[in-house]
């Protein structure tokens, strides 16, 4: 990749938070431009694959952009790709939730939050972040980072190596952010995070502007 990323796609299928999304990068310098067929990707060097509600109507209308074989194929090239919140959810092969398969970009499934009395489902408000594995998105375990959950469903990736980050829930631990090679995502809202948001999108940007160098 070059060393200075000139466009980034923000994927357009209905269901994402795309104005507050696209009002963070602005602050940031980095404004997105909207993708809602596989025309539209012609100049991009990076995607944003965002997501707000459910799982199986997600599917059926990112199926309707005629994107899915693009993203699989984008993914199979090892070109930087970012999914926040549903986004996240829709990289893995299945979920709870529906029916309908996922991108298949990650092994693993998403499964339903468990019971617990001490929470509520879903998830919402601010959780302290738990750093797995360094990654462009956080790379140091010894930061303490709080980010804004709205979610009741979280992903289990058949490999630990991909959990980049978890959250508390319960009595255990949630997946809040996953990473492989040049495909990472959130479960939680970076760009409704404040200034902790801000910094993991800026360090994401940085790493494009790098080259987005290899990270398994």
């Amino acid at each position: 990749m070059s060393r200075s990323v000139q466009t980034i796609g923000l994927i357009d299928y209905g269901m994402g938070n795309l104005f507050s999304v696209q009002t963070c990068f602005e602050r940031l310098g980095s404004p997105l431009k909207t993708v809602q067929n596989s025309d539209d990707l012609d100049g991009c060097q990076a995607l944003i694959l965002p997501g707000v509600g459910a799982f199986d109507p997600a599917m059926d209308r990112l199926n309707a952009t005629g994107l899915i074989p693009e993203l699989r194929a984008w993914s199979g090239a090892d070109r930087p790709l970012l999914g926040i919140c549903l986004g996240l959810q829709l990289l893995f092969e299945s979920s709870e939730e529906g029916h309908r398969d996922g991108l298949g970009l990650l092994p693993g499934r998403v499964k339903r939050l468990p019971k617990d009395q001490r929470e509520r489902i879903p998830h919402m408000g601010w959780g302290r972040l738990h750093i797995d594995r360094p990654s462009p998105l956080l790379p140091n375990r010894s930061s303490a980072e709080w980010m804004y959950f709205v979610h009741s469903f979280a992903a289990e990736p058949e490999e630990i190596k991909h959990c980049a980050a978890s959250v508390e829930f319960g009595e255990g631990l949630a997946t809040a952010a996953v990473w492989r090679n040049r495909l990472g995502a959130c479960q939680f809202h970076p760009e409704k995070s404040a200034i902790t948001g801000q910094r993991l999108l800026s360090r994401w940007l940085e790493w494009l502007k790098q080259g987005a160098p290899l990270m398994q």
